[in-house]
């Protein structure tokens, strides 16, 4: 088709422009010309990028996961086609092998980085081919990286206790006693009001990753510093925990990080979170001989390969374990 114009136009000329001209014509239009196609394939190719990436989100959003977690995906896939700037359907796999290595040099990144990237991408292209819109997904040929596998730290017995004698304030001892006797994540529990607490039963419900029910349930140390904390409170704010200053906001995640890392400095505990206090309790769960179906129910995990990771048991048990079944 570009031809054929090229050469309509140069026939039109013939009779005013002389050879060398008409030469420099047919450069400047076939220089034009390509061009042109190009940006409009790009243009094609962005569109359709943007409409499917729209699509797979609306597909994971159907599927129940959080706006946080559609955010990541698509903020990931996202940066992948502006580093690769080719149509959806023309990545393969040596493209993908190139980002990754690219990103990894970049970012300086770890490899639970890299392989978290690529597991988001196999997701997306893993999707593209089930809704028939790629033959084979590229990332198929690119294998699960190896991580070094590090042993968590958790509480000592002894730290949970200089912890609970060093809080000042009720309301910094209850989320303590909360957050070791359940296991919830740091998430979960600021989304807590009062009337969620069941304190006959000893239990609550809270909203897990993608808005999933679970319940789960306290102790009776717990339950008392959680009704003292709740007699002391003045403001009708129906949140659980709320702020130390009016007007009683609820507490946000980052102001109970906070408040946990200053309590760590001040009594020399090292790397003081609130994920700790949940991985501590999964620790001593597997230690005292719970099933790890009931465990990975009380977490809120999906697949029990995450529970075990939480799960970091003793080697005094081991030892203790191969005495007597074996040694």
């Amino acid at each position: 088709m570009t031809d054929q114009i090229v050469y309509e136009v140069m026939q039109q000329m013939l009779p005013i422009l002389d050879n060398s001209q008409l030469i420099q014509l047919k450069q400047v239009l076939e220089n034009a010309f390509r061009l042109y196609f190009v940006a409009e394939e790009n243009k094609s190719d962005y569109e359709d990028n943007r409409n499917l990436l729209e699509m797979f989100v609306s597909s994971k959003r159907i599927e129940g996961c959080s706006e946080k977690t559609l955010k990541y995906y698509q903020t990931t896939i996202n940066a992948m086609l502006s580093f690769l700037g080719k149509g959806i359907c023309h990545i393969n796999t040596e493209d993908l092998r190139a980002y990754l290595i690219e990103y990894q040099r970049k970012n300086q990144s770890s490899r639970v980085t890299i392989d978290n990237i690529r597991r988001i991408l196999s997701s997306f292209f893993s999707w593209l081919e089930d809704e028939d819109y790629i033959i084979k997904s590229p990332v198929r040929r690119i294998h699960k990286i190896k991580t070094a596998s590090n042993i968590k730290e958790t509480y000592s017995d002894e730290e949970l206790e200089l912890m609970r004698d060093n809080c000042t304030e009720l309301r910094d001892l209850a989320m303590i006693e909360l957050l070791s006797s359940t296991g919830m994540r740091v998430g979960e529990m600021v989304l807590l009001n009062r009337e969620d607490i069941n304190f006959i039963e000893r239990e609550c419900v809270v909203f897990g990753k993608g808005n999933k029910e679970r319940v789960v349930y306290f102790d009776a140390r717990t339950k008392i510093h959680l009704q003292n904390y709740l007699d002391s409170r003045t403001d009708d704010n129906p949140a659980l925990f709320v702020t130390l200053r009016a007007p009683h906001d609820r507490i946000m995640i980052g102001g109970i990080e906070y408040r946990l890392r200053k309590m760590g400095r001040k009594m020399n505990i090292s790397r003081v979170h609130p994920h700790k206090f949940r991985r501590t309790l999964a620790t001593k769960a597997i230690d005292k001989g719970m099933p790890i179906e009931q465990l990975q129910r009380l977490l809120g995990h999906q697949r029990i390969d995450t529970t075990l990771m939480y799960a970091m048991v003793k080697q005094s048990n081991v030892k203790s374990a191969h005495r007597k079944y074996i040694g």
